[in-house]
């Protein structure tokens, strides 16, 4: 079987497979496939995992998120381009507003990215236990509120809009999504919801939100590419991350019904008694 030599333990294929079904699957989830991945590691006893095998499966999982989102980004580009060569029209005044949320939740989302990224890799496994009960938290909150709002209005779907200000205060959502234990999906998307965002254009925006998130982390650690090639070993790595887009593209499809449907808190049933045994054993 084919492995790369840890300071302990083995990586095997086997294991990076199951590590990128647990990162596609938990990525889109709401359940922190950060946490989830901390926790494999220390299952699996692959303790020097570079932080860049981690980072390079959430690319994988970004993949399946431009492919499944792909004509709504075309549409944004396409929305882009009008405006800077000014012929706007306007229907596009949607889309701009749209454009304009993502890039200041981005801006928000960096400034936590940048402040947190050197104690991410040293976060207890008790911290991380402690996240996936303020996720589970957050999910109840937000799908509490959303069906409120929905008893009280015939008409749940709004007009799929997305201020400025929404995107700020989602960006400070998924900001703290940025630590293990807290969902980067369930912060966002009830982040949305409590900001009165529609459960369908909740849940689109905090997936297009991941796009540059995933890609800004990614640049971060690209320095250690090489540490990654000869630490994990190249078919573990490619094993991984084509494990995590196939599972990643399957849950996303599977996530954005449940979100229609206002079902997020089943997740908090599963994060609960996780995050309790996650304090007493870790």
């Amino acid at each position: 079987m084919i492995y790369c030599r840890k300071k302990r333990g083995f990586m095997t294929v086997i294991q990076s497979i199951l590590l990128g079904i647990l990162q596609g699957v938990a990525e889109f989830l709401p359940i922190s496939s950060s946490g989830h991945l901390a926790v494999a590691q220390r299952l699996f006893a692959l303790e020097d995992v570079p932080l860049l095998f981690d980072v390079l499966l959430h690319v994988a999982t970004l993949v399946a998120v431009v492919l499944f989102f792909r004509r709504k980004i075309g549409s944004l580009f396409c929305v882009l381009g009008r405006w800077l060569c000014r012929k706007s029209t306007a229907e596009d005044a949607g889309g701009l507003r749209m454009i304009a949320a993502l890039l200041l939740g981005t801006a928000v989302t960096g400034v936590f990215g940048l402040v947190l990224s050197d104690i991410i890799p040293d976060v207890p496994l008790k911290v991380v236990s402690a996240g996936f009960i303020v996720t589970a938290v957050l999910l109840f909150l937000s799908g509490w509120l959303s069906r409120r709002r929905a008893a009280g209005n015939n008409d749940t779907e709004t007009d799929g809009k997305v201020t400025p200000v929404q995107g700020i205060l989602i960006g400070f959502a998924q900001g703290l999504g940025v630590l293990p234990g807290i969902s980067r999906s369930g912060s966002t998307i009830a982040g949305a919801l409590l900001c009165g965002v529609d459960r369908t254009t909740a849940g689109e925006f905090s997936f297009l939100l991941s796009i540059p998130a995933i890609l800004g982390a990614f640049l971060l650690e690209i320095k250690d590419v090489a540490e990654v090639g000869s630490s994990v070993g190249v078919v573990p790595l490619v094993a991984g991350c084509v494990a995590a887009f196939i599972s990643g593209f399957a849950a996303l499809t599977g996530l954005m019904k449940i979100i229609k449907k206002g079902r997020l808190e089943w997740f908090a049933v599963y994060l609960v008694p996780l995050g309790i045994l996650g304090l007493i054993f870790f």
